[in-house]
């Protein structure tokens, strides 16, 4: 029993090396290449045709044989009659990040929209996002800008969230609409940071920080923040929310800015009292009044992940996962 104890133990021990060495060597291999361009798919799915599909599904289902067939009659003759020049509806979805990352998928989606919309068409962005990052969804706002800019209607329908950077792209749309219980607004800037300063002197362990500039660092993880500092950074936030309240204001003029730029949120209801929406409606609601009319198509470019990113940061995030559950632990203790 001690040998296979021992054995054992062993065993786990060389499964670590291996692992760390693996994550290593991965890291290396990722930073050592120089950055590609990351290559993705386009696809495009046809979604009038889908729902027409699921229509007759259900029909044939409901129908007696006869009544079906000239149901399919009827419905064809329908079809031919409009023709192959009916306006386009294209579908783009946004479920963004605190660091906004999908931006990089929404270039190529809007691109390749640009690339062959005409004035008669329309965009509608399904989007969902607490916020993140300023510079992040500043740049996924300005891709949707895009669309203004070159005369294609947008319309942006929140069914879920569109808080803080999230409502910065969705006041972009020509038209918002929203779920009755959707959250909108949170047209507001936070910062929040620990300070590990006292921790690091109880310890006795120094920490220095060398800067050119002033106010090249105003608060710090490590050292001691000065008043000034503090100052200065609340300055920055107050500078930032200005913005904020100008790009929102520049969107949608209907708006009191002073009244909703609060950093609040309110329900879709709430919302289209105040001005934050046009209407109370979900995206499948708004899909369902432009089938009809409209060849509707849904744009989704994907990403693919190279080897580096599979292994070495990927080793990363499951090392750090491990360490923050650890650390978590250790802290309840």
């Amino acid at each position: 029993m001690a040998f296979l104890t021992e054995y054992g133990m062993f065993l786990a021990k060389a499964a670590t090396i291996v692992f760390a060495i693996a994550m290593v060597i991965g890291i290396i291999v990722n930073a050592s290449h120089k950055p590609k361009a990351k290559k993705g798919n386009l696809e495009f799915t046809d979604l009038s045709k889908h729902y027409r599909q699921q229509t007759e599904e259900l029909q044939q289902r409901l129908m007696e044989k006869k009544a079906f067939k000239q149901w399919q009659k009827a419905r064809q003759k329908s079809e031919n009659k409009k023709g192959p020049e009916q306006p386009c509806l294209f579908v783009l979805e946004f479920n963004g990040s605190m660091d906004a990352r999908e931006t990089e998928s929404l270039r190529e989606e809007v691109t390749a929209v640009l690339a062959v919309a005409k004035p008669e068409d329309e965009v509608l962005l399904r989007l969902e996002s607490g916020g993140g990052v300023v510079h992040g969804y500043g740049l996924a706002a300005s891709q949707l800008d895009r669309f203004r800019q070159q005369g294609i209607p947008l319309t942006v329908a929140v069914d879920k969230v569109a808080a803080s950077g999230g409502y910065m792209m969705a006041c972009i749309g020509n038209k918002i609409i929203a779920a009755p219980f959707a959250i909108l607004g949170s047209i507001g800037v936070i910062a929040q940071l620990p300070n590990f300063h006292k921790l690091l002197q109880k310890n006795h362990v120094d920490f220095e920080q060398f800067t050119a500039g002033e106010f090249k660092r105003t608060v710090t993880l490590f050292g001691e923040n000065t008043e000034k500092g503090r100052q200065k950074f609340q300055q920055e936030l107050e500078q930032t929310h200005v913005l904020f309240k100008s790009f929102v204001q520049q969107h949608r003029p209907q708006l009191d800015v002073s009244r909703v730029a609060t950093g609040e949120h309110w329900f879709g209801y709430q919302a289209l009292e105040l001005q934050l929406v046009d209407e109370i409606q979900t995206s499948d609601d708004y899909l369902m009044t432009k089938i009809a009319g409209h060849r509707v198509y849904k744009v989704n470019y994907q990403l693919k992940k190279g080897l580096a990113d599979k292994v070495g940061i990927g080793s990363a995030n499951v090392l750090f996962h491990w360490w923050q559950k650890l650390v978590q632990h250790s802290w309840q203790r």
